[in-house]
């Protein structure tokens, strides 16, 4: 199975059905044999561009390690979805189990629980500098 990371930006207006979601996301993941490595929420940020008249969105970050139909079940449910204004799905090398970046502000919350998503974590001393992907998907 690959590594993917998967951040997706739900419309301001739907910020409370996020968690339902997620939980939805993890259960179709989950079903097919893969896994979360890492799941954030990042919450309401303001976007760089208006999109469909919009300037704020909830944003989600998702390490995950699936097999491709999962992958296409998943970006097919983004694209369907009218509460998702944009997603961008990138193969990665490995599995981040690390907070992102991102999780340093105080608005942001890992959605996993302490122990879940840990396994076979790479250690940032242990972990080589790479480049980053090219995106596989854009919508």
């Amino acid at each position: 199975m690959r590594h993917y990371e998967v951040v997706f930006i739900v419309h301001p207006d739907q910020s409370e059905q996020v968690p339902a979601m997620i939980e939805r996301y993890r259960a179709s993941i989950g079903s097919k044999g893969g896994k979360i490595h890492r799941l954030e929420d990042w919450g309401r940020r303001q976007l760089s561009y208006p999109i469909q008249k919009v300037h704020k969105a909830h944003y989600v970050l998702m390490n995950i390690e699936c097999p491709q139909e999962t992958l296409t079940e998943l970006e097919h449910s983004f694209k369907f979805n009218d509460a998702v204004l944009r997603h961008l799905i990138v193969k990665m090398e490995r599995a981040w189990t690390t907070p992102s970046p991102m999780m340093k502000e105080e608005k942001a919350k890992s959605v996993l629980s302490p122990g879940e998503g840990r396994q076979g974590e790479v250690r940032p001393a242990e972990a080589k500098p790479e480049a980053r992907p090219e995106a596989k998907t854009e919508a």
